[in-house]
């Protein structure tokens, strides 16, 4: 498989992560109290589909929905359902996208209605967890270090990072290699060179309690083992010779 990716492969890539970016803000104005979050995967489906793309994960490995939609204490591939998003809830919503046989992923995770201080501070964390990943991506440096900056603000805000699950490179797979854990595996060893042209899916997920997971009775939503709050953030990046670019870049984050 080719780790590094052509400026055309870069492009097609690209449209896949804006289609995915334009899904996920539109599911964010969708969510609030009293929706469930199947009818959040049928308005990702249809908005997918009138893009002229193909949900990634409906029927990958089996996977039987076009989101993973994961509440509370639900690290990732939550199954949407008729379950009622409640007020203080905190949602995980991953979107994979399927275009020009190349795809885009990324997620974010949004608070449901008010929700206490603790859970902001996490959603808050998490998503610089994610930004501090990213910053790191640059060509020359090595895998480690993305790793080591989500670990090390995750530990310094008293929080964990989930180490079962991985980012990963991404392109004409979902998922291709490398990995990218969340955490530094080896000290000794700075792990893969990066280079420009690669194209990295980093996706920190973050707890407040145990790191460690138990998967439910579906196979597929892994929960935190303790029932403690986890968020899910990601982007899909290229890596360029300026530095990192995020290919699925929201509206919001652009105005900030």
């Amino acid at each position: 498989m080719n780790i590094l990716k052509s400026l055309e492969d870069i492009e097609k890539i690209r449209i896949s992560s804006r289609i995915v970016a334009e899904t996920l803000t539109l599911l964010e104005k969708n969510t609030r109290p009293g929706v469930t979050t199947l009818r959040l995967n049928k308005l990702a489906e249809e908005f997918i589909f009138d893009n002229d793309a193909v949900p990634s994960f409906k029927g990958y490995l089996g996977y039987p929905f076009t989101i993973c939609a994961s509440i509370n204490e639900e690290v990732v591939h939550g199954f949407p359902s008729q379950r009622v998003l409640k007020e203080g809830d905190v949602l995980s919503i991953d979107v994979g996208v399927l275009k020009n046989k190349f795809h885009g992923d990324s997620t974010i995770t949004i608070p449901i209605g008010e929700v206490c201080p603790e859970k902001a501070r996490l959603i808050c964390v998490g998503q610089e967890c994610l930004y501090l990943g990213i910053s790191f991506a640059r060509d020359g440096n090595r895998l480690n270090q993305i790793s080591a900056a989500i670990q090390n603000h995750a530990e310094k805000n008293d929080y964990n990072v989930i180490r079962q699950y991985t980012g990963h490179a991404i392109g004409l797979s979902l998922h291709e290699p490398p990995q990218i854990p969340n955490y530094v595996k080896e000290l000794n060893d700075g792990g893969l060179m990066l280079k420009q042209g690669m194209v990295l899916a980093i996706e920190p997920m973050v707890t407040s309690g145990s790191a460690r997971t138990k998967m439910l009775a579906n196979k597929w939503t892994a929960v935190t083992e303790d029932n403690k709050l986890c968020v899910h953030w990601e982007h899909t990046i290229a890596i360029t010779k300026e530095g990192p670019e995020i290919l699925s870049l929201r509206a919001d984050e652009r105005e900030k």
